[in-house]
């Protein structure tokens, strides 16, 4: 378990902190919501899936990261929310996140802090969830962050290699901080500003085969590759992750 220096109220969770006696009292009636997230990311999260389109486990990184203790849970209570107030939540573990460690090394790819909201009812926790995604993503790509939405709604976003596929079904509603990848391309593209945060990244640094996406992607927007020296390149850890 983890506190935030400046923020006490702000807590971060592993999976085996969920099985200390007593509980912590943050947790007072949501363990078992806490452990479903737990299990969802091992029974779901870590498998293959026949509707995902692809080999290989739905999230290729969730493994790695509850093997690291790196699979952070955070809570936020309270049955209502005023969006304000679960933004800067959200900025303090968005700033959390960036002095984590690990900061650099092949396990700095695995870090994910998971705000869940085990308290809020099922059709304010879906528009919530999507409504602050929605309104927070571009500053987050801008520091080359994704903010995940996940819900039971589910989110209707597609898979990348099933647009049927709804990959980002979860048992209990949460936003999720985590690096931005090459093959985020897809969700960011519609968006100038989420594009043109993409092109800092990973303009002359993605795989090749996005190359051309890249392209078409900054002409519909109008928008300029950045030259090589004036990029913002992400460590190559990161390039090549799939989610969905």
């Amino acid at each position: 378990m983890l506190t935030h220096s400046l923020l006490p109220g702000q807590i971060l969770f592993t999976a085996a902190d969920l099985s200390a006696d007593p509980p912590h009292p943050l947790l007072d009636g949501a363990l078992d919501q806490l452990r479903a997230v737990v299990a969802w990311a091992r029974e779901y999260l870590c498998e293959p899936h026949p509707e995902l389109g692809r080999k290989g486990p739905v999230c290729p990184y969730a493994q790695g990261s509850l093997d690291r203790d790196t699979f952070y849970l955070a809570v936020h209570r309270g049955g209502t929310v005023d969006p304000a107030e679960l933004d800067t939540v959200l900025a303090g573990y968005r700033d959390w996140f960036a002095r984590l460690e690990p900061l650099a090394g092949p396990s700095a790819q695995f870090k994910t802090i998971l705000l869940t909201l085990p308290d809020l009812p099922v059709d304010v926790a879906r528009q919530t969830v999507d409504r602050t995604q929605e309104r927070l993503k571009p500053a987050y790509t801008e520091q080359g962050l994704m903010l995940g939405e996940f819900h039971d709604g589910p989110p209707a976003k597609g898979g990348l290699w099933n647009g049927d596929f709804r990959p980002l079904h979860s048992p209990v509603p949460m936003l999720v901080v985590r690096h931005m990848v090459a093959s985020d391309l897809p969700f960011l593209v519609d968006d100038p500003v989420t594009c043109a945060a993409y092109l800092r990244y990973f303009a002359h640094s993605a795989p090749g085969a996005l190359r051309q996406q890249i392209a078409a992607a900054a002409a519909r927007h109008g928008l300029t590759v950045p030259d090589v020296a004036a990029g913002t390149p992400v460590p190559r850890r990161l390039l090549n992750q799939e989610v969905g």
